[in-house]
């Protein structure tokens, strides 16, 4: 069955249209990124409607700072694409407020300067959402990690957030009460409170088997996690 032209788009005709060189559409066809519906005879790619809302959500993954890799991983977990977009959008929105947000911070140094006030490090940094954790965990977990994070932490609406920190608050309690016990690692009451440690994390990142010991690891070395922990109860982050 022919196609219709008006539903068909050449590899420069959709270079055009989406401003994305030919060369970079090869090169995300090579990473089996975005394929064409089909390639001619004489070699040239064609394109249909779903590789152009594909190569839509490529371009806003892009836009939120994820790596190609990343962004293949996302897409292949995303099968309806209403949904996708719905979640794109979500991304969109959150990162339209922070940016929001930095340009009032902006904003007020631009007029404290003209007035010639002095501000405080605090005001001057408001609404700067630098992670100070963000630099060890790419080193800890590479950045694939990180950027899947932060793209799944974007995607959250304010509820969720507030549902993801309560969960914490909670599951904590879960395992402090296994350690009031004093119950064995395989007791089934601490295994599901670990499983519940675990579901909260994956959250916000996939670790394997591995990568979650290490975290596990982590709350114990790094006193920083440590002290968060024994804010719960003292000697919970060894016990977990």
């Amino acid at each position: 069955m022919k196609q219709d032209k008006a539903d068909t788009w050449t590899i420069s005709e959709l270079a055009k249209a989406s401003k994305v060189s030919s060369r970079t559409l090869r090169h995300y066809d090579q990473l089996g990124l975005l394929e064409p519906a089909r390639t001619g005879h004489n070699g040239y790619r064609y394109y249909g409607q779903p590789e152009l809302l594909r190569l839509q959500r490529i371009l806003l993954l892009r836009e939120l700072g994820l790596g190609l890799e990343t962004i293949g991983e996302v897409l292949d977990g995303q099968a309806d694409p209403v949904e996708a977009l719905a979640v794109h959008r979500n991304w969109l929105l959150a990162e339209r407020d922070r940016l929001d947000r930095m340009s009032r911070t902006v904003d007020a140094t631009i007029a404290a300067l003209r007035q010639g006030e002095t501000m405080t490090a605090e005001n001057i940094f408001k609404d700067f959402d630098n992670n100070p954790y963000e630099a060890e965990a790419r080193e800890r977990w590479g950045d694939r990690a990180v950027e899947e994070s932060k793209a799944r932490h974007s995607a959250m609406t304010t509820a969720q957030k507030q549902a993801f920190m309560e969960e914490y608050a909670a599951l904590n309690q879960d395992l402090a009460r296994c350690f009031d016990a004093a119950l064995p690692a395989d007791h089934p009451d601490v295994q599901a409170a670990v499983g519940r440690h675990y579901k909260w994390i994956c959250a916000s990142w996939t670790p394997n088997a591995e990568s979650y010991v290490g975290l596990g690891q982590m709350y114990v070395d790094d006193p920083r996690f440590t002290a968060n922990y024994d804010k719960v109860r003292v000697g919970l982050a060894p016990y977990l």
